[in-house]
């Protein structure tokens, strides 16, 4: 078990065992629900995730403060750009 820091996310979605768009159709309506400014942690299982959520961030102006790869989840933290 790594010994890696874990970011507080104000809110999870998880995405595993779907695969292309959905998980980032279902980012897209989480990432609505929040205030500007908090963290939202996304766990997927799909690899084109790793493409397609860092689009997803630059294309929307939200920040993609972290992605790691662990145990066959893709794990990521978006900020949601301020209001």
């Amino acid at each position: 078990m790594s010994q890696t820091t874990e970011l507080h996310s104000d809110a999870i979605l998880d995405a595993s065992g779907l695969n292309c768009p959905e998980p980032v159709m279902m980012l897209h309506n989480k990432v609505r629900d929040l205030a500007g400014g908090q963290l939202l942690k996304v766990i997927a299982t799909d690899p084109s995730t790793q493409r397609d959520i860092p689009k997803f961030c630059v294309f929307l102006g939200h920040e993609l403060v972290d992605q790691r790869e662990a145990d066959g989840n893709y794990l990521y933290w978006i900020r949601k750009k301020a209001d």
